[in-house]
């Protein structure tokens, strides 16, 4: 843990008061509004010394300290990727400054390229194993042993259990899938997607791998899920673009909101 984390989680005590967190959430597209539903303090990533400035539309950059469905959360309002400037540990302070505030479980959510005809635009997956197609890891420059992380459960199996269970009883499919990163901005070619699909990939983003390498790296438990906005290229005629992966985000995230509200209210 740096000391830098340490210090910010002092400073976040004493503007949101001392009791530890439970669950971190980080908000992809769609989910931004989550964060003003919780009774709590709201912090601005520009108040945080060291935390990463969002410029991707659709983001509101501000941590968000406080209760949501009676469970003591942190939630990240905006993520860092690595296509903003280059930094695939964009997320690193952010989810240790997490750790340092007593938070031991990490949901993350993303908007995703669907690649299998079952699951479309408005749809949710639940992720059971990722590919690092990009081929870059926040990790590199660690200096201790501690950077040889395991992945073989990445997705914590437990929480996966209790998020497909009460998707069931709320009847919202939530089909399992393996995501794969790509570091973007670019979307992807058919020719990538055709290749991503052989390798055994369901669907495709440009975040979420970089923070569940770190939050197991900090010894996190990590669910994540995908609101898929799009058919991945050459898989549907429609025009793949930011504006439409911003238009289709809150239709997946009115039923994304109903899980995570229902999962908190178990914790």
């Amino acid at each position: 843990m740096s000391r830098n984390a340490e210090d910010l989680a002092t400073l976040i005590r004493a503007r949101a008061g001392g009791d530890p967190v439970r669950v971190g959430l980080v908000l992809g597209s769609g989910l931004g509004h989550l964060a003003d539903a919780v009774e709590g303090v709201a912090i601005p990533y520009g108040d945080l010394p060291g935390f990463p400035g969002s410029a991707v539309s659709g983001h509101n950059p501000k941590l968000v300290i406080g209760q949501l469905e009676g469970t003591r959360v942190a939630v990240f309002g905006g993520r860092a990727h690595y296509y903003e400037q280059g930094q695939a540990d964009a997320m690193r302070l952010p989810l240790e400054v997490l750790k340092a505030l007593g938070g031991t479980r990490l949901i993350l959510t993303n908007a995703a390229g669907s690649m299998r005809s079952d699951i479309g635009p408005g749809d949710l997956m639940l992720l059971s194993d990722h590919i690092n197609f990009s081929g870059l890891n926040p990790l590199i420059g660690e200096p201790t042993d501690a950077r040889f992380v395991p992945m073989t459960h990445a997705y914590d199996s437990s929480m996966r259990a209790a998020l497909s269970g009460i998707a069931d009883e709320e009847g919202i499919a939530l089909p399992e899938g393996i995501y794969a990163w790509y570091s973007g901005p670019s979307f992807e070619t058919p020719a990538e997607i055709r290749a991503i699909r052989t390798l055994g990939a369901d669907a495709v983003g440009m975040s979420t791998v970089p923070e569940v390498i770190l939050a197991r790296f900090l010894d996190l438990r990590v669910a994540a899920i995908s609101t898929i906005t799009n058919m991945a290229a050459g898989m549907s005629d429609e025009r793949i673009s930011h504006e439409h992966t911003k238009a289709m985000a809150p239709v997946g995230a009115k039923k994304l909101e109903k899980l995570v509200r229902r999962y908190l209210t178990r914790d």
